[in-house]
């Protein structure tokens, strides 16, 4: 057959090239809390990914979304829910109207990520843990300070590698502790 010649016997429904998560319905919440680490190491890749397209389609400055974002749980799970907002708004069987939606609902996060990015206080090439205050009876925290970060995409995958590892390393230990007979936790 030539090259540009159409294949009539070709059966969408019957090819095996095509996984069941490229004719998937819209994609559901991502919990990071549950996460195994092959699925988290997925879901920072993808989600650094839109997080550039993001802030490149919509000249977001870095008091709405700063380059540390991956460094602050509470920014990390906007931008993934935003994330997934987004997909469901362009999926092919969404309705006409559901990108009208999400540039809503993205209107109202933004205040959101400007809220957070401000308490958490990281900058353009600066960086901190976020402030968290110790209740009574609870340790500590200790002194915070920002930390220069002179390669972005460097610390974002070295960042994501270290949360990989302990993902696997959590997931070993859970192994490790199952009776192997049963599979049951002691």
């Amino acid at each position: 057959m030539a090259e540009d010649e159409f294949d009539e016997s070709y059966d969408p429904d019957t090819d095996t090239s095509i996984s069941d998560d490229d004719t998937a319905g819209p994609p559901g919440p991502v919990n990071w809390n549950l996460l195994t680490a092959d699925a988290a190491e997925e879901e920072w890749l993808a989600l650094n990914e839109w997080v550039h397209w993001l802030r490149h389609t919509y000249g977001l400055p870095v008091a709405v979304c700063p380059p540390f974002w991956h460094r602050h749980p509470a920014l990390v799970w906007e931008l993934s829910a935003l994330h997934i907002h987004w997909l469901c708004a362009i999926h092919p069987e969404a309705k006409g109207s559901a990108m009208l939606v999400w540039h809503r609902d993205f209107t109202e996060a933004q205040e959101r990520l400007r809220h957070w990015t401000a308490a958490c206080g990281t900058r353009l090439t600066t960086d901190r843990p976020t402030r968290r205050i110790a209740w009574p009876g609870e340790p500590d925290t200790g002194p915070i300070e920002d930390i220069v970060i002179s390669n972005r995409e460097e610390d974002f995958v070295e960042f994501m590698h270290a949360d990989v590892e302990a993902r696997r390393r959590a997931e070993d230990q859970f192994i490790a502790g199952l009776v192997l007979r049963t599979g049951e936790v002691p």
